[in-house]
């Protein structure tokens, strides 16, 4: 077939189940998938391909019934047992979080992940599991449940942890919690993921999460391998209560933002006040590349997230160079006096 010809079928294709820009973006995923066969793909490499987009499609087919609901993941280690305090915190987590309008995302496995969910409950959770020739069996409350989710790539699990959550939980864990904790770390100081809370909970009088800070203060701030500022990214706790507490104030005005070319986003519920607004040019003028803050409606660009329009938007070009100073912002807006 000629590439005009192949160019017709795709856009057919494409055509057939979407329009607009949806369906430039299923036109993009056909190409790119006619394109392996032309570039000499091993068998290895169709499947490998192939099953990481499948595990995609199922995931984002069971998450897309509940995008209105904010969720909230816990890390921690599946060897975790019932008697120890992490559990129960974990299941007082879990319980309290539901409470408070989350649903819960966890590995699916068991200790924490088991602890929380049980806390939760099957109906306000999810499992996103992984096959692993040892300790993940799904846990008892998520087992059999639709929402429960079995991967066989980490790399597509971690994309819809990063993808689907509205702050995470860590717990004591393993090797898979430091490799959950520090990627997600890396994503937001990179910008390449939205900021969003993230809650480090220790036992009363524990030093999982005080030794793991001391060893980023002195081994990696002190070497200049990360920035004072990425210490705003994270929170560490002793108490639950404390740590629900943190996660809901991020949101007490705040709603969430986007990127528009240079342009940063910030979707909030409440108009702030001329002169809050001003306060926060003040505050924050090392965080602005160019020009300020300015409070408006939406934008001509956002016209396919019609579903926030309603939301009051503030608007800045920043420096993308400092993502803890901008969660700094963040707290800032959640702070300040809203107009009647």
């Amino acid at each position: 077939m000629s590439k005009s010809g192949s160019d017709n079928v795709v856009a057919c294709l494409a055509d057939g189940v979407a329009h607009g820009k949806a369906g430039r973006y299923v036109r993009e995923m056909i190409e790119s998938a006619l394109g392996f066969a032309t570039d000499g793909a091993t068998i290895a490499e169709l499947k490998l391909m192939s099953r990481a987009l499948k595990e995609l499609r199922t995931a984002n087919a069971v998450f897309s019934r509940y995008k209105k609901s904010r969720k909230v993941a816990v890390f921690g280690s599946a060897r975790t047992k019932p008697d120890q305090p992490e559990y129960a915190q974990a299941v007082e987590f879990g319980k309290k979080i539901v409470e408070h309008g989350y649903m819960l995302i966890t590995g699916g496995g068991d200790g924490i992940m088991g602890a929380a969910q049980s806390g939760a409950g099957a109906e306000q959770s999810f499992g996103l599991n992984i096959r692993l020739p040892f300790e993940q069996a799904a846990n008892p409350t998520i087992h059999g449940d639709p929402k429960l989710i079995t991967f066989n790539y980490f790399f597509t699990r971690k994309l819809n942890f990063a993808k689907e959550t509205s702050a995470f939980a860590l717990f004591p864990g393993g090797f898979g919690t430091h490799d959950e904790g520090f990627e997600i770390l890396t994503l937001m100081q990179t910008g390449k993921m939205p900021i969003v809370p993230i809650v480090m909970i220790d036992r009363p009088n524990g030093h999982y999460w005080e030794t793991w800070r001391r060893f980023i203060q002195n081994d990696l701030l002190a070497n200049g391998l990360v920035s004072e500022s990425d210490f705003h990214l994270i929170h560490v706790t002793y108490d639950v209560d404390e740590a629900i507490r943190h996660i809901a104030a991020f949101y007490r005005n705040f709603h969430s933002y986007r990127w528009v070319r240079e342009k940063m986003v910030i979707r909030i519920r409440k108009a702030l006040t001329p002169s809050a607004v001003a306060d926060l040019n003040v505050r924050f003028d090392e965080v602005f590349a160019s020009g300020g803050l300015t409070q408006t409606g939406a934008l001509e660009e956002e016209a396919d997230d019609a579903h926030l329009h309603h939301l009051v938007r503030l608007v800045l070009v920043p420096h993308k160079r400092d993502f803890g100073l901008l969660r700094l912002l963040l707290d800032a807006i959640n702070e300040a006096e809203t107009a009647a």
